[in-house]
């Protein structure tokens, strides 16, 4: 007896339907894809019960005939692709025919959709797959689909879902992605009859960032201005020290559509690098649009994934263009120092170099009141000391013995001094390694190690540049090495935990990353150590060079850990403070 069985079309919906509709958010992305595919101007969504007991979007696109409306609930009918060679330049959200059927399969299915210009429109009724009612409809032009009791016909399947709060949050999210990615649409969302948000069309993306996360936020973005060519990335990004213990607010979308990639994920790691605190992700509303025929968006049955033909240059364009917006951010944080303040703040300029020592020579005049000392003339600028560069700004004295209070154009200014030092002194030292290479020291015992194929090929093709970050590393037979020295930094480390180490770090790397990426983190740890700390006293010159230094950095607002090195405190937010200014 034969064991293998077709199964019924209805068992084959339900099961295919699986791929595509997880839960009530996914319905949600689904239909709200095809209304912007419909050229929607306006789209509302309301949900009953978190979305188990009613869905219904509603839009003013383009609308169906009465033949459209059928056709478009037999699995694989689309209007978007005809032949195969179409996969590769999908210029649309949806594509595959897949989603109203599968919806439909699962629950009990509504459709009504007019065209503009028709008198009267089309309504379609389905149960469990199967078509109840056609008839004519009075609904206005455009499309609505409404779906109740979503799983009614797989209990196994509805078991699974969330509570009505946690199920409404993932609809919210999936709004909130196409409401950023199509800010030229207005959307509303609609909870047990209650308006949970109403967004207006927005003329620009910067617009309607600030009606979905407020004007804080957006006012600690950077925008990403777009290179030339055909691979483009724009949108704004986060300051130096703006991110969140998870990637919530990292939204990345690739020609319009919302994905999640780990070559963008990896590359926004590598542009944000030591302005990111360790374990923190970087806020991004981060658009890559590039020709269709260089990315494959049928990877995921639901589209969630894309492929890219090639993956280092998009990793190189989004590591280049975040790279970009935080230097630009550094030259407005420059310009705050150079705008002439209020009459009375004199202009500091560039005091000698100070010898540099590990322990800070104790001044023996500064005088504290109740933690913060103040500095009487010792902080007066000395106007006959060569200038190298001119900045405005007041030194007001030091707050607890580590914070430098300033004042400049914009207001009151916190300087971490510890933070700053870190930063100075990590620059420089890496400056100095990239310019000389890192010296090695010799192992006791060269360590032999045995390497998989295709890292043993990695390690062929860059031994130059281990050798430049002070790895002495040879062949030594058929996908063995020897190691023979390593640098200062990482004595004491498994050789052949830290090869392997190597290489997955520089695999990850952009080609415009400094070969010295594997040691910045013992750069940075060493350069923790000899640091002023916070107790030490520093004299009116140090306290200059340290400023003076830090704005020449080429990130001066954050440590090498990720810390922000300086506060700036805005005049408005004070007044409001003391109050001033409402």
């Amino acid at each position: 007896m034969s064991r293998v069985r077709l199964l019924s079309d209805t068992l084959a919906s339900q099961v295919a339907a699986g791929e595509v509709i997880e839960r009530p958010a996914s319905v949600v992305k689904e239909l709200v894809e095809n209304s912007i595919d419909a050229q929607a101007q306006a789209i509302e969504v309301m949900i009953r019960r978190g979305g188990i007991s009613l869905i219904r979007v509603t839009d003013d696109g383009i609308g169906m005939d009465r033949d459209d409306a059928l056709l478009c609930l037999e699995r694989h009918a689309t209007s978007k692709i005809r032949t195969a060679a179409d996969l590769a330049t999908v210029g649309t959200l949806g594509f595959r025919g897949e989603a109203l059927p599968s919806i439909a399969s699962v629950a009990r299915f509504r459709l009504t959709t007019r065209e503009k210009e028709a008198v009267a429109g089309t309504e379609v009724i389905v149960s469990g797959g199967r078509i109840e009612t056609v008839r004519d409809g009075g609904e206005a032009p455009g499309t609505q689909v409404e779906v109740r009791s979503l799983f009614y016909n797989l209990p196994a399947r509805r078991k699974f879902l969330r509570s009505e709060n946690t199920e409404t949050r993932n609809i919210e999210h999936q709004l909130n992605l196409q409401a950023i990615a199509h800010p030229g649409i207005g959307f509303s969302l609609v909870r047990d009859e209650r308006v949970v948000f109403q967004l207006p069309a927005a003329k620009t993306l910067r617009d309607r960032i600030r009606d979905l996360m407020g004007n804080e936020l957006l006012a600690r973005l950077l925008e990403v201005e777009p290179a030339e060519g055909e691979l483009r990335v724009r949108g704004f990004v986060g300051q130096a020290g703006v991110s969140r213990a998870s990637r919530a607010q990292q939204f990345v979308f690739v020609n319009g559509r919302a994905v999640e990639n780990p070559v963008i994920g990896a590359a926004l790691k590598e542009g944000y690098h030591t302005a990111l605190m360790k374990g923190q992700f970087p806020v991004t509303f981060l658009f890559v649009e590039l020709p269709p025929a260089e990315v494959d968006v049928n990877v995921h049955p639901a589209k969630r994934e894309v492929r890219f033909r090639d993956p280092v240059g998009v990793r190189e364009a989004v590591v280049t263009a975040i790279r970009k917006t935080l230097e630009s951010d550094r030259s407005s944080w420059q310009e705050q120092f150079r705008a002439p303040s209020v009459p009375e703040i004199p202009l500091v300029r560039r005091a000698e170099p100070v010898p540099p020592s590990n322990h800070v020579a104790q001044p023996n005049f500064p005088v504290e009141i109740g933690g913060l000392a103040t500095t009487g003339d010792r902080f007066s600028p000395n106007e006959e000391r060569r200038p190298v560069g001119e900045h405005h700004f007041r030194i007001l004295g030091i707050l607890n013995k580590l914070y430098v209070l300033m004042e400049n154009a914009e207001g009151l200014v916190l300087v971490d001094q510890h933070a700053a030092h870190e930063r100075i002194l990590f620059e420089e030292l890496r400056r100095r390694m990239e310019e000389k290479g890192v010296p090695s020291q010799r192992l006791l015992l060269p360590q032999v190690i045995e390497l998989a194929p295709r890292d043993a090929e990695w390690i062929e093709r860059n031994l130059p540049t281990l050798q430049k970050m002070g790895l002495g590393v040879e062949e030594f037979g058929r996908h063995t090495f020897k190691l023979e020295s390593l640098p200062p930094f990482l004595s004491g480390t498994e050789p052949a935990r830290l090869l392997q180490d190597v290489i997955d770090s520089l695999k990850s790397a952009s080609n415009s990353s400094s070969p010295l990426r594997l040691g910045e983190e013992m750069i940075a740890k060493t350069v923790c150590r000899h640091a002023v700390k916070a107790n030490d006293l520093l004299r009116q010159p140090e306290v200059e060079k340290l400023i003076l230094d830090l704005l020449d950095c080429e990130l001066p607002y954050c440590c090498p850990h990720g810390r922000p090195t300086m506060i700036q405190i805005s005049l408005g937010e004070l007044e409001k403070k003391f109050g001033r200014k409402m």
